[in-house]
């Protein structure tokens, strides 16, 4: 995917996910997400957030957390969560177009971002949403390449993975295979697709 495709994809995963949370009950709002500590909230709140982040906010929330960047986000996510669920819906919807990205984040990251808290809201609820294949690929290659926070070559060393409805395999050693966004979903620390995956358990 080139990078027009890229936020083309990001603005409609944005949207479809405004989309859904405009649609939730109360109840739903508050259920817990995929997100260890997480309600689909503070997912929702994070997903809103990112791309509206300065610079210089993203340095002092960084100090307020001790130099903790799992911390950070943690927080700003709960502080913003805060907010009707009205206004954070209408945030997501104001971010669709945007070109900005989150502080050190890059392109490919915030595309799997944006994929991955989807179905961090979607699936405990069970709700059915699709990764596009082309973009899911680009997200699992993503997730493979950096380390920090997911590490997924350390967690899932000595093994390799093979999309069954795409052209994407990573790794060495005993096979896991299924869609590539079970996949996705597995790269990035998540145990909830794990069932659609053969060669891998909880």
């Amino acid at each position: 995917m080139d990078e027009t495709r890229i936020w083309q994809t990001i603005d409609s995963e944005r949207a479809a996910t405004a989309d859904l949370l405009a649609g939730l009950t109360d109840a739903q709002w508050t259920h817990p997400s995929l997100c260890d500590g997480w309600t689909v909230r503070e997912v929702a709140a994070h997903l809103s957030l990112a791309p509206r982040m300065r610079v210089r906010d993203a340095l002092g929330a960084f100090v307020r957390a001790r130099g903790s960047f799992n911390r950070m986000i943690d927080q700003t996510a709960r502080a913003e969560a805060r907010r009707p669920t009205g206004e954070l819906v209408a945030e997501l919807r104001g971010i669709v177009g945007s070109r900005k990205l989150a502080p050190s984040q890059t392109l490919g990251n915030a595309l799997m971002d944006v994929m991955v808290h989807s179905q961090d809201i979607a699936l405990p609820l069970g709700i059915e949403r699709h990764m596009p294949v082309d973009a899911a690929v680009v997200a699992a290659d993503d997730l493979w390449r950096i380390g920090f926070p997911f590490h997924a070559r350390r967690r899932l060393a000595g093994h390799r993975l093979v999309a069954t409805d795409a052209d994407w395999s990573a790794g060495e050693g005993a096979e896991i295979s299924g869609p590539i966004e079970a996949l996705v979903m597995v790269l990035a620390g998540r145990t909830a697709t794990i069932p659609r995956l053969s060669g891998i358990t909880a």
